[in-house]
């Protein structure tokens, strides 16, 4: 059980986890199902799930739309973190985030580094906030979802998420 950050106020925070991939479906989208079980397990609230194509304009519309919810507090993508050609996913929100969080890819990686070995230097998983949202960027496997989720996002979420309410 993850204890919510000490200094926080907030409780439970909404969520919304995307799924960037040119082939999963609703049935298959295993890392989807793990990231809103996680999150919902820790007590939060998954309040937008959708599965879309590793297509940059569709990345940006969704990420734009999604942060004008005002009932919205984080926004979880999964997939489209690699090296390959169709990878886009951090291209698109590395250049939309108003504010990194550039310890978060790098912890992510040097955890992942102990699991996977030097392969992990190819994740180019990423966070930090965009219109009031803090963003999250994780690699489409379900092991790097696990990982990001249980070790990086869910104990310090609400106090992320405390933080950019202090305006």
């Amino acid at each position: 059980m993850v204890i919510p950050h000490e200094n926080s106020d907030i409780k439970s925070v909404n969520c919304a986890v995307i799924t960037v991939s040119d082939t999963r479906t609703f049935d298959t989208d295993i890392s989807g199902k793990i990231a809103q079980e996680m999150l919902i397990d820790a007590r939060h609230k998954v309040i937008h799930y959708e599965i879309i194509k590793d297509e940059p304009k569709q990345i940006k519309s969704l990420l734009i739309n999604l942060a004008s919810n005002q009932l919205l507090n984080c926004v979880i993508f999964t997939g489209g973190t690699g090296i390959s050609s169709r990878d886009n996913t951090y291209d698109i929100i590395s250049q939309m985030l108003e504010k990194t969080l550039s310890g978060f890819g790098e912890i992510f990686r040097y955890l992942s580094y102990q699991e996977i070995g030097s392969r992990s230097m190819a994740s180019r998983a990423t966070a930090g906030l965009y219109n009031g949202k803090i963003v999250f960027s994780l690699p489409g496997s379900s092991n790097a979802v696990k990982l990001g989720l249980e070790k990086l996002i869910i104990p310090e979420l609400t106090h992320l998420v405390t933080e950019i309410n202090k305006g």
